[in-house]
Formats: C-alpha cells, structure tokens, sequence
C-alpha cells in the first residue's frame, strides 16, 4: 500500500493563556477552570493553557483573561510557535486525548440507553429515551465545537447516536445483508478503482478498512489521508471511518464491520477479524475473542513505531494478512 497520497494538514502556532489566580475567593479556580475546560483549551505546563491559534480561540482567551484580572488575578495571552522541550505533535495529542474521553463519556452512556432499549419490548420507555437522546446529542455537539484535530472517538459516538435515533424512530435498523444480490453487484462494480479517503494517523479500524478494501474490494484501490474537519471529497472519492463519510460506523458496528457487510463478505476467517477489530476500537469487549489482546498491542506498535499513514497500512496489512491465514487455516 505504498503509493498512497498524503495530505496533511499541521498546526503550528499556538495561543498560550498563562496565569496566576489568589488564594480567594475559592470558587474561582472552579469557576475558571471550567471556563477552560468548555474551550477545549488543554494544560501544557502548570497554569499554562493553550489553544491553536486563530481568531475564535484569541477571543475565547480574552474573556477567560477579563474573568481572571476582574476576579483579582494576573494573565497574559501569547501567540507561540513551539521550538524545543514539547512538540506540535505531542500538544495534538493532548487535544486529542482530552477529546476522546468526553466521546467515550458520551459512548458508555449511548451504550447504556441502547442495552435499556432492547431489554425493552414494548417502548415504555422511548419518551424517557428521546430526552436522553436529544441531551447526548446536544453533549456532542459541544464536544465536537472544541474537537480541533479530530480525535478518533467521534465515528464511534456518531454511529452510536444514529443506531439510537433509528431504533427510537423506526423501531428497526435495516441490515445491509438483506438487500438483494443484483443490488450488491451493482454496489460492489462502483467500489472499484476508487480513491480512499480516511483521516489522517490512522489506527486499527482505518488500518484494517484499508487492508480489506485493498485485498477484497477494490485491488486498484487509492488512498488519501486527510484532516479530520472540513474536508470535501472530489469526484470518484469515497470516504471511511470519518464523519460524514459514506463507510463509517452505525449503530454499534465498526467501520470495518459495516464496510464486510455491503460488500456481502460472509466469509468467517473475515467475520472473526471483524469481532477482534470492534473490541479494540469501541472497547466494549462485545466478543471477547482471546486473540484481541495481541492483535492491539501489535497495532499499537506499528503506531508507535510508524508516523506515516502509508507506512502503518503497511505494516498493519501484513498483520491482518497473517491473522486472515491463521483463522482460515485453524477453521479447514
């Protein structure tokens, strides 16, 4: 998978709030640090938060820098370029991990209305799930205001919010396996020999996506990695595993498990890849399969030891290609 395009899109100045708040009144550390919290700004250093730069955030730290002065504090705001001792990339990170734990909050809690719905036949209470429902949704947009770089839980929590929306509004999800065989051809023929597109810093479900599509979908198939926000997809692209795209999560299925069943995929070496893909990205140990725990750490590793996207499909490939040989030949 080598001759993949790369896009990338880097973020390199900084908005730096540095402050200093009195011993008293207690309530104003509380109140300001809350006021961070809902920018998205993150911790880099004590009493040192930061933002990328641009002209919302500069406005967003002004009126954190007025509530501080006016509460009887100090602050400064500065524009920043990152030189030595903390990395762009490592202050992504931080953005990102911030992120992803206000997604998975909101996941636990989608997967718990969910389990309470199906443990209800008769709808008692759908009214109840509605307004959980159009509260979570509300929590994720506030969550996605301040998603700057696109952290990988987002798919997730959005395939988890239409799974619920459409149980709550049709009573039934529509699978992708009853559709008829003539409508899966057709399907699959415009699959073929398209471009890719995937966010950027690709993980276990974008990676296996692409070792699918490349090894049973589309053998032509090009790749293209992107910023998570904003992108617009150019004639004879299709997109996976990111918001908006035509493969991404729903419901409780994966991208990989939703990309096997339009293709029509029943084979089982395939289906027990999917159930080992799942665990690792949703983390809710659904299938519990005794191979999951190795297969994430060897993902983890590729990450760890690859920056480039290309590279990790790569790497990560030949993961799945051996792992695709050992359930065949262990099924035979």
């Amino acid at each position: 998978m080598s001759d993949a395009t790369v896009e990338t899109v880097t973020e390199d100045r900084w908005l730096l709030l540095i402050h200093q708040l009195p011993a008293k009144p207690a309530y104003l550390r509380v109140k300001i640090w809350r006021r961070l919290q809902s920018l998205g700004a993150v911790a880099v250093k004590n009493a040192v938060y930061a933002l990328p730069a641009n002209e919302q955030t500069q406005e967003d730290f002004e009126w954190v820098l007025k509530e501080i002065i006016e509460g009887g504090g100090e602050a400064m705001i500065c524009a920043a370029q990152l030189i030595d001792g903390v990395s762009d990339q490592e202050v992504r990170t931080l953005f990102t991990a911030a992120r992803d734990e206000d997604y998975e909050a909101i996941a636990k809690e989608a997967n718990a209305l969910a389990e309470t719905l199906r443990g209800d036949p008769n709808a008692k209470g759908q009214v109840g799930a509605r307004t959980q429902l159009t509260r979570m949704r509300a929590r994720m947009a506030q969550v996605v205001a301040i998603d700057f770089f696109g952290a990988n839980g987002r798919e997730t929590v959005d395939g988890l919010l239409i799974g619920l929306g459409t149980r709550l509004t049709e009573g039934t999800m529509a699978e992708t396996s009853q559709r008829g065989a003539a409508d899966r051809t057709a399907d699959l023929a415009r699959l073929k020999d398209r471009t890719w597109v995937t966010r950027e810093g690709v993980h276990v479900d974008r990676i296996a996506c692409a070792w699918l599509i490349r090894r049973f979908i589309d053998p032509g198939a090009r790749f293209k990695f992107v910023s998570a926000k904003d992108y617009t997809p150019s004639l004879g692209e299709l997109r996976f595993d990111m918001f908006e795209a035509e493969f991404t999560h729903q419901g409780d299925h994966c991208s990989f498990e939703v990309l096997l069943g339009h293709a029509g995929l029943t084979d089982p070496a395939l289906q027990a890849i999917a159930e080992i893909v799942h665990d690792i990205d949703l983390k809710d140990s659904k299938f519990g399969r005794g191979e999951t725990d190795g297969i994430k750490a060897l993902i983890a590793g590729v990450v760890m030891a690859h920056r480039k996207d290309e590279e990790r499909l790569t790497r990560g490939g030949a993961i799945f290609d051996d792992l695709y040989e050992y359930f065949s030949k262990k099924r035979s």
